[in-house]
């Protein structure tokens, strides 16, 4: 009977189903709220600007960068780049996106406890990544063996790791989030009415993590029960 195994396939569905629904929702809400512009009359750049300088951040620089959505904050670099569509923008919905980068930097600044421990895990699972698929490889080699099996459940930890980055990674994301949203209301730049626009924007571009999570926890899932079926 091969019935488990249409379960394991259909297992990521939920995962699959919530990440295709929070881009359409992150997609959606970025697009209407960039057609609403701020009664602050700024740039979102400018905004950002202007509160990594009250926040005594100024070292920290404002690039544009190309592509959409692809805003980051570079701690080591002591940089955040924001895409085309958000650099200029004076819409809630750029200026929301520069802050939650500007959130970022407010975490390293508060020593921020959650982005510690995701910077710590990054680099040990680039590594264990690097080293994922030539363990599967080995394990499918050495599949009917104990090796080929031990192969395959130290590959199980390795994923686990990745796991793990996901979970950190959305208290991070949340955190910088609720930052932005603090910052823009305490400093009148937005009024009520555009700080619950701005919340919109933001959370649904969190969900994105939440879906990531899901997924990652589903993939693992599906490996231990197909290492444990093949193992009985």
């Amino acid at each position: 009977m091969y019935w488990d195994y249409y379960i394991m396939g259909i297992i990521l569905l939920p995962g699959i189903i919530l990440a295709i629904y929070a881009q359409i929702k992150v997609n959606n809400n970025f697009q209407k709220y960039s057609e609403v512009f701020s009664s602050c009359g700024k740039s979102a750049s400018e905004v950002a600007r202007m509160f990594l300088d009250l926040a005594g951040l100024k070292d920290i620089k404002i690039i544009k960068t190309q592509g959409m959505l692809t805003d980051y904050y570079n701690h080591s670099k002591k940089v955040i780049a924001l895409s085309e569509q958000v650099y200029d923008s004076q819409s809630i919905s750029a200026i929301g996106v520069a802050c939650h980068e500007v959130g970022h930097a407010l975490q390293y600044k508060s020593n921020y406890l959650p982005i510690k421990i995701r910077n710590l895990i990054i680099p040990i699972c680039n590594f264990a990544n690097n080293m994922l698929w030539i363990l599967i490889i080995l394990g499918a080699i050495f599949f009917y063996t104990n090796l080929g099996i031990i192969f395959l459940w130290i590959g199980v930890g390795i994923f686990a790791l990745s796991v793990l980055l996901n979970l950190i990674t959305l208290p991070v994301e949340y955190n910088a989030s609720n930052r932005a949203l603090k910052v823009l209301h305490q400093s009148t730049l937005f009024n009520d009415e555009e700080t619950k626009c701005a919340k919109k924007v933001l959370y649904s571009a969190a969900l994105t993590y939440v879906a990531s999570l899901i997924i990652s926890i589903l993939n693992l899932l599906r490996l231990v029960l197909v290492i444990n079926r093949r193992h009985d």
